[in-house]
């Protein structure tokens, strides 16, 4: 039977990035962090212990690098689709990505941890 509740989590994941809506973020570049929910069937993998049936956390981890230190995006919402995007394209076994990108160092005056978006997509069937 399968599970549809399995997930990998990668979380706390820090780059340097150029993104905002700022000309001074673009310019300077700041700290973004990416937690990702993967969720696939994680029975065979667990059954047989054969990554080939799961996902590499670290090939994740490039992948979601990659996004984050390429190309800047004015909003976290279109980065964080991007993320979801990649994800979704390049590892077939993920059937729904849950992408939260945090900005820890937004330009708003006032105390606070971090701004962020969350964005789930599921993969077309």
């Amino acid at each position: 039977m399968k599970n549809k509740k399995d997930k990998i989590l990668l979380k706390g994941m820090h780059f340097f990035g150029y993104h905002g809506v700022l000309d001074e973020e673009r310019r300077l570049g700041q700290r973004f962090e990416v937690d990702l929910e993967l969720v696939l069937d994680l029975q065979p993998a667990g059954q047989r212990d054969d990554l080939t049936l799961s996902i590499s956390y670290a090939d994740v981890f490039k992948t979601v690098e990659a996004v984050v230190i390429g190309q800047p995006f004015r909003l976290l919402e279109a980065l964080a689709e991007r993320i979801s995007q990649q994800v979704l394209e390049q590892y077939p076994l993920v059937e729904e990505v849950v992408v939260k990108v945090k900005k820890p160092g937004a330009p708003i005056q006032g105390c606070f941890d971090y701004m962020a978006v969350e964005i789930t997509r599921e993969r077309d069937r």
